[in-house]
């Protein structure tokens, strides 16, 4: 297998160096990739605050309006792979302009869409294209910098995405307010849009570094996407079906079944989907577990520590979104420090043997909140957490790519970011059963002390989910400041029995990572 280019540079890309090019290009190449890798995770994490508007318009049910979200993440969790490997055959930036254009295409859909289950075609459709996105856009990344450039590259990668996920919210409450939720897809194929225009300038000299003569492994790719979509089904209805019902069994069951089949298809593929040699690194492999951590230390804490704000310290709306700017400064903030502290000679792998402990003693440090917390005193864990994060954001990235052949780039930031992405819905869906079998252990040992409620189901059902006061009605007790308080404490503990459990996963996973970045890097060779 040969690598083919056809850019003036060729020759240099053929053999693993990236051609720079010009500044104002590489600057411009830049700001496209960054730019779309904005949108797309703001779209994860700000989709949600439209649901409420959508419904109504819509006259949706519950079911298909939280598909809008899901069948956008079940979309990009299935395909990131898939694309990476498309980047190494027909080119990175030809792969990341078809997947922007997709997500243009079916952003203007999802703004148009006059019921919902056309809104949940359109969502998947644009999960598709944000896939292609991330999985070309860092290969794009690795090709075109080199050196202290690409390290700063990566920072901006890492900062932009942390951005997205923790200013989306608040951009799509906005547009919902302003302009009406249809703006909050529309605004995205706007910005896509202006991605695709600068993608012809981009183009000129660019290095189509890819695999001459290879084709999609479609076997492998049908397998691996029916794979990935019985598992994220399974976690996404997990919740709603219960863990132990027959129906999320049989989809965890068949989803390690197709797995299993994936691997034997890639064993006998000439150009197989996922080279398994490149997994043979352990440093690379190292690397992709570095994202799994920060799943389970921070992404659960930015998914539910607003809900223990309200239900358990007090906090209101607007207190609960100034307490988060502790956790998500960091992950602003760090990209670059990081960035800055590799040009200085510190070696990037201390730095994400940095993050890692950060995870850990950050999650251990937020266990000083309690029903009435000084935010004096959980601000330094929340801090340390959010570095645990933003430290190793992008660093890791690019860590891993240059550990990988440039003609399998593509692959290997597929790799990442599946890892990546269907980390975040495990660790989420396990916090999530964790804490709901916590509380409604507490409340069912506890209810009966208060006379009148019942209902423990329901009550920890919605204490869970950070609703006190309709934990409080669903009870009926008539000491309702009693159940109030017991509830508060109900919460409080198993927030807290849920903490130690995430900062021992970071500590295993560290431990993991910290085994296999003994090994020596294993740079894979084109055949």
């Amino acid at each position: 297998m040969t690598t083919h280019t056809d850019a003036p540079a060729a020759q240099d890309a053929a053999e693993g160096v990236p051609d720079t090019g010009p500044v104002p290009r590489r600057a411009l190449t830049l700001a496209a990739v960054l730019l779309a890798v904005f949108v797309v995770p703001t779209s994860i994490s700000g989709t949600a605050v439209a649901l409420p508007d959508i419904g109504s318009d819509t006259h949706a049910g519950l079911v298909p309006l939280q598909w809008v979200v899901n069948a956008f993440n079940v979309a990009f969790a299935c395909l990131t792979l898939v694309w990476g490997s498309v980047a190494d055959i027909i080119g990175r930036l030809r792969a990341f302009a078809l997947g922007a254009a997709v997500y243009t295409v079916a952003s203007l859909a999802s703004a148009l869409a006059g019921n919902v289950v056309l809104l949940d075609v359109a969502r998947a459709l644009a999960g598709a294209g944000g896939a292609a996105i991330f999985a070309c856009g860092s290969a794009i990344l690795a090709t075109v910098f080199a050196g202290p450039e690409r390290t700063r590259a990566f920072a901006l990668f890492g900062t932009v995405a942390g951005v997205g996920v923790a200013v989306g919210p608040s951009l799509s409450g906005l547009f919902v307010e302003n302009l009406g939720w249809r703006w909050v897809f529309g605004l995205h194929a706007l910005a896509l849009g202006l991605v695709l225009a600068a993608l012809p300038a981009v183009a000129k000299g660019f290095p189509r570094v890819r695999r001459e003569g290879a084709r999609l492994d479609v076997p492998g790719s049908v397998v691996f996407v029916v794979a990935m979509m019985l598992l994220t089904t399974a976690i996404v209805q997990g919740s709603q079906w219960g863990w132990a019902s027959s129906g999320v069994l049989g989809l965890f069951a068949g989803s390690a079944a197709a797995l299993a089949v994936f691997v034997l298809v890639e064993k006998r593929t000439e150009y197989p989907l996922l080279d398994l040699g490149v997994l043979g690194d352990r440093r690379f492999l190292a690397l992709c577990m570095v994202p799994v951590a920060a799943s389970f230390g921070f992404v659960t804490m930015l998914t539910y520590l607003p809900s223990y704000l309200t239900a358990v310290a007090g906090f209101g709306s607007s207190a609960a979104g100034a307490t988060m700017v502790l956790l998500t400064l960091p992950v602003l903030v760090c990209p670059m420090l990081a960035a800055k502290l590799v040009g200085r000679g510190v070696a990037p792998l201390t730095l994400i043997r940095v993050s890692l402990v950060c995870l850990v003693a950050g999650d251990v440090g937020l266990t000083l909140f309690g029903p009435d917390p000084v935010v004096a005193v959980v601000a330094l864990p929340m801090l340390v957490t959010g570095a645990g994060m933003g430290l190793s954001a992008g660093l890791v990235d690019g860590q891993a790519l240059e550990l990988v052949d440039d003609a399998r780039a593509g692959m290997a930031a597929g790799f990442l970011n599946t890892l990546r992405l269907g980390s975040e819905a495990v660790a989420v869906a396990v916090y999530g059963a964790l804490l709901a079998t916590a509380v409604t252990g507490r409340v069912r040992d506890g209810i009966g002390d208060f006379a009148g409620a019942d209902r423990a189901p329901a009550v920890a059902g919605d204490l869970a989910a950070g609703d006190l006061s309709g934990a409080v009605e669903a009870a009926g007790a008539a000491d309702r400041a009693g159940l109030t308080e017991f509830l508060v404490t109900a919460y409080d503990g198993a927030f807290h029995t849920v903490l130690w459990t995430l900062a021992g996963v970071c500590l295993l996973l560290g431990l993991l990572v910290v085994a296999l970045l003994r090994g020596r890097p294993a740079r894979q060779p084109s055949a």
